[in-house]
């Protein structure tokens, strides 16, 4: 089954906790937060990154070029409708 990003951020938190030592009661909440805004923001990133590449190659061919940027774009909103609905 696949793990949503707040299970991963949560399983991430648990793993900072035990490497640092510290109690799993030490601001879970927050850690995990900040694990997912960065797992978030990295995607996003990503995605940008993708559309830029997929446009430089295909140049010269305008049609492909928006198909694959509208795909992205996409792609981005369905994750941050996904990431907005786990909080």
């Amino acid at each position: 089954m696949t793990k949503s990003l707040r299970e991963r951020a949560e399983a991430a938190t648990k793993e900072v906790q035990e490497i640092l030592g510290i109690s799993v009661d030490t601001h879970p909440k927050e850690i995990a937060d900040a694990l997912e805004k960065t797992i978030t923001m990295a995607l996003l990133e990503e995605r940008r990154r993708c559309a830029d590449v997929a446009s430089k190659c295909y140049g010269e061919d305008r049609d492909k070029a928006h198909k694959v940027a509208e795909e992205v774009n996409r792609v981005n909103t369905a994750l941050i409708a996904n990431l907005s609905a786990l909080r």
